[in-house]
């Protein structure tokens, strides 16, 4: 067996992470989405793996390489020409016609192959799921989960009849128009005549054009109904929900980096923590060169990046921040992820911090200042 990671995306949803890094980098504990799904690839001996790139190409080849490091080969197909500038210009084909290219120029696809979506960590029992492919005579399967009807319109909507056959495939309909609300997962295995309906040189994709065309046609298209974990990042709001299930050890196999030095507290290497009037409440993880000043609170689930700076006073709840973050004295951070020059709430509300925000944190921070006085006056 071989795979495909479609990676070309520019993952418009989860902006601002996307705007310097391409979907399938972002990290989990530190390391990128995909990483996992080549790890999980080579735990069952699939190690010949193909993928597609475009948006931001440079990041994930420079990260991952030809994979020697996983003990995998992983070979790169751009999406894409050069102008008359002699500039890279990325241009994706979509999803199937990504695939089409790569038959096209060098004929990868000559067996049966697992296709993955480059954004989702996964636990699926492979070999159980070709078997089930194989046993069906299937010429395409779709591995789909079940998900509340109010989120139906965020996925392909797949309709199988008693025996998993695919009847019609639905690409995000409404809640109204939906027939079903168990989803595409973006796994696929393909056995290699699949690329013969798919027409070469144009934009083709896998959800809105391939299945349709498979399911009009009558062909051998199954979709599996299996029970194994399936964490999708689709939007931000999704991100700063799997961290947290993350740290919470609600999701098996991943285990939180660093060294445990107190209960719920993990660091990195040459973290300087000042316990002056600070108070960590885990589950936290604080990245190496890392420091923390006294009068800090941080309560957990959060993580906190390499090389980040929490300066006194500050407070940190809940939140994301990515590598080299700097929070302010006496500033609060309450359920956001922060990265570079953005922040972004749980609901996805993003803001840049610009010279007004600044100021608008410089002022918060003087009445929480003078709102401690106050108390402390009070008391006295």
């Amino acid at each position: 067996m071989k795979a495909m990671i479609l990676a070309a995306g520019k993952g418009t949803r989860v902006r601002p992470l996307t705007y310097d890094l391409p979907k399938p980098m972002i990290p989990i504990l530190g390391k990128p989405v995909m990483a996992y799904l080549i790890e999980h690839l080579a735990r069952y001996g699939v190690t010949e793996i193909m993928v597609n790139v475009s948006y931001l190409h440079e990041k994930i080849e420079g990260y991952f390489g030809e994979g020697h490091q996983y003990g995998v080969q992983i070979g790169y197909s751009f999406e894409g020409y050069t102008n008359d500038q002699g500039e890279v210009v990325p241009e994706p084909l979509g999803s199937a016609g990504g695939m089409r290219k790569i038959q096209d120029f060098g004929g990868f696809f000559d067996q049966t192959t697992i296709v993955l979506c480059g954004d989702a960590l996964i636990d699926l029992d492979i070999k159980s799921a070709l078997f089930e492919h194989k046993r069906k005579g299937a010429l395409a399967s779709v591995v789909t989960k079940e998900v509340p009807w109010d989120s139906v319109s965020s996925y392909g909507v797949v309709v199988s009849d008693e025996n998993g056959r695919v009847r019609s495939f639905q690409e995000k309909p409404s809640r109204q128009e939906a027939l079903s609300n168990f989803v595409s997962t973006g796994i696929y295995i393909f056995e290699p005549a699949v690329l013969d309906l798919i027409p070469a040189g144009r934009q083709f994709d896998i959800g809105a054009d391939l299945f349709p065309l498979m399911t009009e046609k009558g062909l051998p298209f199954y979709a599996q109904h299996r029970p194994f974990n399936w964490i999708d990042i689709g939007s931000v709001k999704d991100y700063w929900e799997v961290c947290q299930s993350v740290l919470l050890g609600e999701v098996a196999h991943l285990d939180v980096p660093g060294i445990q030095v107190e209960d719920g507290l993990w660091v990195g290497l040459n973290t300087a923590i000042d316990w002056k009037g600070t108070r960590i409440q885990g589950p936290a993880y604080i990245g190496s060169g890392s420091r923390i000043d006294a009068g800090v609170t941080i309560v957990g689930p959060t993580w906190i990046g390499h090389g980040s700076h929490v300066c006194e006073g500050a407070s940190v709840v809940r939140s994301v921040l990515f590598e080299y973050t700097r929070v302010l004295p006496d500033v609060s951070l309450d359920e956001m992820i922060v990265f570079k020059d953005y922040s972004v709430d749980r609901s996805g509300e993003m803001r840049h911090i610009s010279d007004e925000d600044a100021e608008e944190w410089a002022n918060a921070r003087d009445r929480r200042s003078r709102r401690r006085v106050e108390i402390s006056n009070e008391v006295n």
